[in-house]
């Protein structure tokens, strides 16, 4: 299911977001204050690319408040926005049974954009 899933995901619109996180994470990354958040973004295109079979686990760093601090930032400059399109498209997809598989793995990426710092996929 996972390689199937992935393969259906990447024709019907996983290329796009990969794409777009990409050129993201690249433009976050051409100013030193932005090279976190472009990692960040990067993290964003894998999971994007091939959400099927992913993880999202918390880490426990040893970074103090740092990664709180940092995904506050994200939020207020961004991450909202990234996680109310993860959820309108997760809906949208969940209305049809084919569609719920799709629509679960939007809500993955909601959870990430929500707080990327301290997290890691596997």
């Amino acid at each position: 299911m996972n390689f199937s899933g992935n393969i259906i995901w990447i024709i019907f619109g996983g290329i796009f977001i990969f794409f777009e996180y990409i050129i993201g994470g690249l433009i976050l990354c051409l100013t030193i204050i932005g090279i976190p958040f472009g990692l960040q973004c990067f993290k964003f295109a894998i999971v994007g690319l091939a959400p099927f079979g992913v993880k999202i686990t918390d880490t426990s760093s040893n970074t103090g408040c740092l990664s709180t601090v940092m995904n506050i930032i994200w939020f207020f400059c961004g991450g909202v926005w990234i996680a109310l399109t993860h959820l309108f498209f997760g809906i949208l997809l969940c209305i049809t049974i084919v569609g719920i598989p799709f629509g679960r793995q939007h809500f993955k990426l909601m959870n990430l954009a929500f707080s990327p710092f301290g997290k890691s996929i596997s």
